[in-house]
């Protein structure tokens, strides 16, 4: 099973046509104070790019939480990673408050918010604000080639009203396609 074959399935739910490169899961993980996270929580892992580079970083009593909406990438992520660290949920990135049960210093996210209707992407975006520990960093990416969209120009409006740091990395070239990574910072 790849995320092209989830994708063919399931387009709205999966949004990828292609798995995250490496090079773009070493920016979305950059930054972001991972090596001194208790407490992480990834939205939307899929095949698991992010998440091995979450682990790479993470401290050995660290905490990742990933949870993931699509049945059989969940079962996938479950059955190929044996790291104690590492709890996966099937479930919607919605509800992350409850699943991580706890405030989180860091989340990293996969999820395609420009294919999410507008209410769903601010119930999400608001659980993400309210689990981050004051100070704490969210990492999401976003196509290049659809930066200019009304989807990513609305998502990009509504990180700034909800987090007091908005930046952008330099664009990811080697990935399909290429991408860039928004940091936020909640606020303290």
């Amino acid at each position: 099973m790849s995320i092209t074959t989830e994708f063919l399935r399931r387009p709205l739910m999966t949004g990828a046509v292609a798995a995250s490169s490496r090079r773009l899961a070493y920016a979305m993980t950059e930054g972001i104070g991972l090596e001194e996270a208790r407490l992480v929580v990834e939205l939307g892992p899929g095949t698991g790019v992010f998440t091995d580079a979450i682990l790479a970083r993470l401290a050995p009593s660290a905490r990742l939480v990933a949870i993931e909406l699509n049945p059989a990438l969940a079962a996938r992520l479950s059955a190929t990673r044996r790291d104690t660290r590492l709890t996966v949920v099937r479930g919607s990135a919605a509800e992350l408050a409850g699943v991580a049960g706890e405030p989180a210093d860091a989340v990293v996210s996969g999820l395609p918010w420009t294919v999410m209707a507008r209410e769903q992407r601010g119930r999400i975006l608001d659980a993400v604000a309210e689990v981050l520990t004051p100070g704490g960093r969210f990492a999401t990416f976003a196509y290049l080639h659809a930066a200019w969209t009304p989807p990513a120009r609305h998502f990009t409006a509504e990180l700034a009203r909800r987090f007091s740091e908005l930046e952008r990395s330099t664009v990811v070239w080697p990935n399909l396609p290429p991408a860039f990574v928004h940091r936020a910072t909640q606020k303290p």
